[in-house]
């Protein structure tokens, strides 16, 4: 009888693991095409007189305010776990959020978007080095052979070897935005069993959002707002209609799908469906802003994401 019952629970349980899988990698593929469209929108900004800052603010600040309180709600009954989680949300907000976004968006006003975003995933091979160094678990070859591949092809988008080389603190803001990445990938997916993605989502983003304007007024981060129209897609558009779009569907949107994914997929696979931001960040840049990456950049593209896939594959089942 017991088997009988046994052999009954094993397919449920299957099609419950793979209705979960398949629900993750839809809100991951979701998530990164909304991840996308920041880059090519926020440039649009800062060419009409946006600091980096300003943008920053106006995305987070804006998600803040729409999160808040689903957030707060979702909280109710739950407060002791939060105060348990407090570092985590802390972490999440002012590293995977805030740090994250205005190292990206500095980046890409003197970057191209497609290289700076590829600068910005080349983080996804830190999140095998943390678990690494705190597993003490050696990563398997092909692991290492990934890294290895990840920077070859770090080193051709960058364009080491030719004579137009990016600009050194385009670069910099770039490689900083990849530890925000990694920070967003491993904080993520913690406290799934206990808090829901809104609230990780919601008072990270509010953490954030404080924490940059503090830094405003205060003048240490320079905040220059401006109401010219836009140009995406050779078209004028209003800068209310830029800011909205990067607040509703490149951050509300795409920060609850990629919480709600890692949660699903776990920090490794979410990291993995994420390199879809990739191709999506440089597809709008090209139909929006027009730019796309040389040859030899978009041959180093290949490489790295080449690389993280085998970082990925060697590393789930070391795991």
């Amino acid at each position: 009888m017991t088997s009988v019952a046994s052999s009954e629970t094993r397919p449920l349980a299957t099609s419950v693991s793979r209705r979960r899988l398949d629900l993750g990698l839809v809100a991951g593929l979701a998530s990164a095409a909304a991840f996308g469209t920041a880059g090519p929108v926020a440039k649009a900004l800062l060419g009409s007189g946006w600091s980096p800052a300003a943008v920053t603010l106006a995305r987070i600040g804006g998600a803040a305010a729409i999160l808040l309180i689903p957030a707060l709600l979702a909280c109710r009954g739950r407060w002791p776990a939060v105060r348990a989680h407090a570092p985590l949300i802390l972490v999440f907000g002012l590293l995977a959020v805030a740090g994250a976004q205005l190292s990206y968006f500095n980046a890409v006003r003197t970057l191209p978007v497609g290289v700076a975003l590829l600068v910005e995933y080349s983080g996804t091979v830190l999140v095998v080095l943390f678990i690494w160094a705190t597993t003490r678990r050696r990563p398997a070859t092909t692991v290492i052979f990934g890294g290895v591949v990840s920077i070859l092809g770090l080193a051709l988008v960058l364009d080491i070897a030719g004579q137009s080389r990016p600009d050194l603190t385009g670069v910099v803001y770039a490689l900083g935005a990849a530890v925000g990445l990694a920070a967003y990938f491993l904080t993520a997916s913690r406290g799934k069993d206990v808090l829901p993605a809104t609230v990780i989502a919601g008072l990270g983003m509010v953490v954030a959002a404080l924490a940059l304007g503090v830094l405003g007024c205060a003048r240490i981060l320079p905040m220059s707002f401006s109401t010219t129209p836009v140009t995406v897609a050779g078209t004028m558009t209003p800068w209310w209609a830029a800011v909205g779009e990067l607040v509703l569907v490149a951050a509300v949107a795409a920060y609850l799908l990629g919480t709600f994914a890692a949660r699903r997929l776990g920090p490794t696979l979410a990291s993995f469906v994420g390199l879809a931001e990739v191709l999506a960040a440089v597809l709008f840049a090209w139909l929006l802003l027009g730019e796309l990456p040389r040859p030899v950049q978009l041959l180093g593209g290949v490489l790295v994401v080449a690389g993280v896939v085998a970082v990925r594959l060697g590393e789930r089942p070391a795991r």
